[in-house]
């Protein structure tokens, strides 16, 4: 099947602004490439502690130069349900990859925070920031020049972008992303929504609400809703760093086992002492990110991504824009219906074809590119299969031909809307990202008076006062990377759902962010330039019309251009920058990117 024109269009687009950067990078990942095993340019001294633990049939191998090693870099903890099935991987993969005839070692660890906990608490703050960090973490694993190819233990909304960060600045090895797989699905999203917003409305106390929420996130596992976790797996998958069908087979089970043993038996194939060499920073370009944008757009999944994936295509060499994702959501069918953007969760999709099933359908339609690379087989072509047991191992079997459920996957024939899940808006606010798959197309224009807030928690405030209950535009400035780190802003969704559930009106427009939790409310977010680096969005007050039109691409305050400049913008909030590690991040804040960019310091 050709691709669409507007897939290779945007694609060559992507590689001619990117032509000497990304040049440039493929030079620097070349020049690291070594003639056998990384380590054995080492001194003796050098290589005497990097093998001193290890055992003596591993310190013989290591010795030679004809078995290649593999760093395992985690970002296990029991705390977060996602990753505390990673505890007993790196033994795992270890006995894996020693039965295949090579060796492992567990290079490094990275910090692995939690959203879902640090909602709406300073720690937030320091949330979009640890990418960088788990990045950085990754990096200094990488350093020792001992390590031939890596596997990458990791699933939720920083740390997946953070561990390809770090991996690409040594583009020369494989990599391997190896997920831990979702929880069983608990209470349904239906309920769990109506009982946040009898919460946001006091009709119940907190006993309730945390007895509903608990039975939600219950057991160990991803959470099931298609949030950046979920999104940082179905990506992983199209752009080619899992392994076919890997995303979202539970944990504990023993397909999951099969597949995480295959991931160590696989890399050892990947490095330059294997048979099919495929390192990360090949694998990782303009074909896989703008895969890697059609998947989003075509499931609905987090706007966190429209920051990921441009931060993690700057590390490749790679110039991504939001024009990219605009003029692809144009062209590619919404094909999913998850909560946020429906009532099913990932296990739904799972059992309704899954990964599989919609590869096949954008490959089909044009919508991906086929020919690109992946460390599971020779294209994408091979990730049109789904994963099972056989003789202890695993093997791949052709998809089904059509959905096992309608009301959740549908095929690019039949599909909820025929445009992408995102869509971009400007005007003289500036840029922002609309994530419209969860919004009625009715709600998808609003023109309505403004009623501007410095923090989440006035915005509560008023609601509980009253004060909102009209039609409004709630503007939430100074949540910008330079203002205060960029918070998601998720207790904003139950007080807004209800003034909309009421028949009002009612649309946010923020510079900070809302992730994968976007309800049904229509929200302008990440809008660039933010309020705290001069951005428009400072010089708006009280009672100021905005406009704002999904649909159109519209944002935009109904003020003569005169009038509007003229004014002085307003000083952000004077809140604390220190406690919960703020004051750790000073540096960060000061040099961090536009959210355009993808709001990191790097890019």
């Amino acid at each position: 099947m050709a691709v669409h024109p507007v897939v290779a269009q945007v694609t060559e687009r992507v590689a001619e602004r990117s032509g000497e950067r990304r040049a440039a990078y493929l030079r620097r990942t070349a020049d690291a490439r070594t003639v056998g095993p990384a380590r054995g340019g080492l001194g003796c001294a050098n290589l005497a502690h990097g093998f001193a633990a290890c055992g003596p049939a591993d310190k013989l191998q290591l010795t030679g130069t004809a078995t290649p090693n593999i760093a395992i870099v985690s970002a296990y903890n029991d705390m977060l349900s996602a990753h505390q099935p990673l505890k007993d991987y790196p033994d795992r993969l270890k006995a894996a990859i020693a039965a295949a005839g090579g060796t492992a070692q567990f290079a490094g660890g990275v910090p692995a925070m939690c959203d879902g906990i640090t909602q709406g608490r300073a720690g937030m703050e320091l949330s979009l920031f640890s990418r960088d960090v788990v990045a950085m973490a990754t990096a200094v694993a990488l350093s020792h020049d001992m390590f031939d190819g890596a596997l990458l233990l990791g699933v939720c909304d920083k740390i997946v972008p953070g561990l390809v960060i770090g991996a690409l600045s040594f583009g020369h090895l494989p990599a391997i992303l190896v997920p831990a797989g979702p929880m069983a699905s608990g209470l349904p999203n239906a309920e769990k929504a109506k009982v946040r917003k009898r919460y946001a409305t006091g009709e119940i106390g907190r006993d309730e609400l945390l007895a509903a929420e608990s039975a939600s996130y219950h057991s160990p596992g991803t959470c099931t809703f298609y949030g950046t976790a979920n999104s940082n797996q179905l990506l992983m998958e199209v752009m080619g760093l899992h392994l076919p069908g890997a995303s979202f087979v539970p944990p504990g089970t023993a397909l999951r086992d099969a597949l995480t043993d295959e991931a160590g038996r696989r890399v050892l194939r990947l490095t330059g002492l294997g048979d099919a060499y495929t390192p990360i920073g090949e694998v990782l370009d303009e074909r896989a990110f703008v895969n890697g944008v059609v998947a989003l757009l075509a499931t609905g999944g987090s706007t966190n991504h429209t920051l990921h994936l441009v931060a993690m295509a700057a590390a490749a060499g790679l110039e991504l824009t939001w024009d990219d994702f605009d003029e692809l959501s144009k062209v590619t069918p919404l094909l999913t219906r998850l909560y946020p953007n429906g009532t099913a969760d990932v296990n739904h999709f799972h059992a309704a074809g899954g990964t599989a099933f919609l590869i096949g359908e954008l490959i089909d339609a044009g919508l991906l590119h086929e020919d690109a690379r992946t460390v599971g087989g020779a294209s994408l072509a091979d990730y049109r299969t789904s994963p099972a047991l056989a003789d202890g191992g695993v093997e791949w079997r052709p998809a089904e031909p059509e959905t096992g459920d309608a009301a959740v996957l549908r095929p690019v024939a039949d599909p909820f809307d025929t445009h992408g899940g995102l869509h971009t808006v400007r005007g003289n606010l500036g840029r922002a990202v609309v994530k419209v798959s969860a919004v009625r197309p009715e709600h998808r224009t609003i023109e309505a008076p403004a009623r501007v807030f410095e923090s989440q928690e006035a915005l509560q405030e008023a609601f509980s006062a009253g004060e909102l209950d009209r039609d409004v535009v709630a503007v939430v400035r100074h949540q910008g990377p330079r203002a205060n780190g960029m918070p998601e802003l998720h207790r904003l969704t139950p007080p807004l759902s209800v003034l909309q559930d009421r028949g009002h009106r009612v649309a946010l427009v923020t510079d900070g962010r809302m992730s994968g939790a976007s309800g049904a409310v229509p929200a302008a977010i990440h809008v660039s330039p933010e309020a705290a680096a001069g951005g428009p969005l400072a010089r708006v007050r009280d009672g100021d019309v905005i406009r704002l039109d999904a649909d159109k691409g519209l944002l935009e305050v109904l003020l003569p251009d005169e009038e509007f400049a003229a004014r002085p913008p307003a000083e952000g909030p004077s809140g604390p920058t220190a406690g919960t590690g703020r004051e750790l991040f000073g540096a960060f804040r000061q040099a961090v990117a536009p959210a355009e960019r993808g709001a990191g310091v790097f890019s």
